[in-house]
């Protein structure tokens, strides 16, 4: 689909900075690779060499400058790294030429132009010199320039930075950039707001998940590849306890939810310290046999409480499950809604979703892998009881 959208002479690279925004960075790193992906970025040296020892070989690019007693281990693992100017490239520039005397590959980089941002790059008065100083710099090949997008929402601020870009190009050719040095700019707000050029390259982040970027509207010609998009997570978890508590019996910490009336209430084992977020309590539903129901009271570290008092048919037992992002019957919930609802964007919501989640990973609408906190990864065995999801409460089986 994103292939697709950015035509097929763009390469893609998606971005798995964050543990792959909360999906785990290792599955989905492997998982893109085999589907076809040009190459990876991450934000940290750290994220990128898990993804080495994982034996991912795409190109990856670490997104954000990293100190110059690392240029080495980067260069050994060749792993590219992003540098703009100021104080830092000189540094960075003479390890990687240490590292080359020490028989290291030379240092791939990736220029970065600020262009609107604010928030990094080399400013448009110094981005001739700091090009010029990576063409010079023995151990180093300069091997892409780059920025990225402020508000791809708006095609005013979109387009500027795209022309400022593409200036700032044609100066850097002055000083002795490859014209084969590869230019880069889009996101997923680029990709799908479809208002700046895709030049060589484009690094989905979002949309890699599943997800259109927050109060982005696609036009026309790209609302139909927005739209295919579906969610790659979804939440799931079983009670550890049920029970029924009498009328005036406060629930969770504070308490800020007292029942009124005899009330059932599940407990499930996840809470802020799993990232579901403090700022929903009183405020988030669950969904179970197709019911949307309330979370109520406090979200605590480690629990969150339902009040299941009106779902039909036999009372809610340990064994339904519950839905907290996704689908289930008729009714969804998705990363979108939670985000209105604590204030926040759904980058955050996904995510915030801890390690200490099992990982329930799937292929060809089947479980294939699951992935804990401690124990690493294992294959899926016949015992297992699935969900379809891509994380779960730590009350799921395994």
């Amino acid at each position: 689909m994103l292939r697709a959208a950015v035509g097929l002479d763009v390469r893609v690279e998606p971005v798995v900075k964050a543990d792959a925004y909360g999906h785990g960075a290792v599955p989905i790193a492997l998982a893109l690779e085999a589907a076809g992906a040009d190459g990876l970025s991450v934000a940290t040296l750290d994220e990128a060499l898990e993804l080495r020892a994982a034996s991912v070989s795409l190109p990856v690019l670490v997104l954000y400058p990293i100190p110059p007693e690392q240029v080495e281990t980067a260069a050994r693992a060749e792993i590219a790294v992003a540098a703009g100017g100021g104080v830092l490239l000189g540094p960075v520039l003479a390890a990687a030429a240490a590292a080359s005397e020490a028989g290291a590959p030379d240092l791939v980089v990736h220029l970065e132009l600020e262009t609107g941002l604010g928030r990094g790059g080399a400013l448009p008065d110094e981005a001739t010199a700091a090009a010029h100083a990576i063409v010079l710099a023995p151990g180093v090949r300069l091997a892409g320039v780059w920025t990225h997008l402020a508000a791809a929402d708006d095609d005013a601020s979109a387009g500027g930075q795209d022309a400022r870009f593409g200036i700032a190009l044609v100066m850097l050719g002055t000083v002795g950039v490859e014209a084969g040095a590869q230019r880069h700019l889009a996101g997923s707000g680029g990709i799908f707001g479809g208002r700046v050029a895709r030049w060589d390259a484009v690094r989905p982040g979002i949309a890699t998940y599943g997800l259109v970027p927050d109060a982005l509207h696609p036009p026309p010609e790209l609302a139909r590849a927005g739209d295919a998009l579906q969610p790659v997570l979804s939440l799931h978890a079983r009670p550890v306890r049920v029970v029924d508590l009498p009328a005036g019996h406060g629930v969770s910490y504070g308490p800020s939810f007292v029942t009124s009336r005899p009330t059932r209430i599940a407990t499930l084992p996840l809470g802020y310290g799993d990232g579901w977020r403090r700022a929903w309590s009183d405020r988030a539903d669950a969904l179970v046999r197709g019911t949307r129901v309330p979370i109520v009271g406090r979200v605590a570290m480690d629990a969150v409480m339902v009040d299941v008092t009106d779902v039909a048919g036999a009372p809610v037992t340990e064994a339904d499950e519950f839905v907290l992002i996704g689908s289930q019957g008729t009714e969804r919930i998705t990363a979108l809604d939670l985000a209105a609802t604590g204030g926040t964007i759904s980058y955050e919501v996904v995510t915030g979703m801890s390690r200490r989640l099992p990982r329930v990973y799937h292929a060809a609408g089947s479980p294939v892998e699951i992935r804990y906190l401690a124990g690493g990864r294992s294959e899926w065995h016949a015992s297992s009881s699935g969900t379809g999801t891509s994380a779960t409460s730590r009350s799921m089986p395994s």
